[in-house]
């Protein structure tokens, strides 16, 4: 898929598929800069499985962010250029 800006130039989406768990810091960036809700923060316990985040987050080892709504994502890259550790994938349609 293809569009163009408002000027007329060309633009290919390219959409987030992926987010590297042993890359991502939490730092929640990304998130931030995404309006749409396609990550969520989750944590990451001992034994490197996903849990959810709650009162009590002393089996959390680590905090990731992971895809939550991947068909939401508009392809804008906007949470690319804030990410500090390059953790993400991104792919045309």
């Amino acid at each position: 898929m293809s569009s163009a800006t408002r000027d007329g130039r060309d633009w290919r989406p390219d959409y987030l598929v992926s987010i590297d768990p042993r890359k991502c810091i939490g730092c929640g960036r990304c998130y931030k800069v995404c309006g749409r809700e396609v990550m969520t923060l989750k944590g990451l316990n001992e034994d490197d499985e996903m849990i959810d985040l709650d009162d009590d987050d002393d089996e959390v080892e680590k905090k990731v962010m992971v895809m939550n709504d991947d068909g939401a994502c508009i392809g804008c890259g906007a949470c690319a250029r804030v990410c500090p550790t390059n953790c993400q994938t991104h792919a045309p349609a």
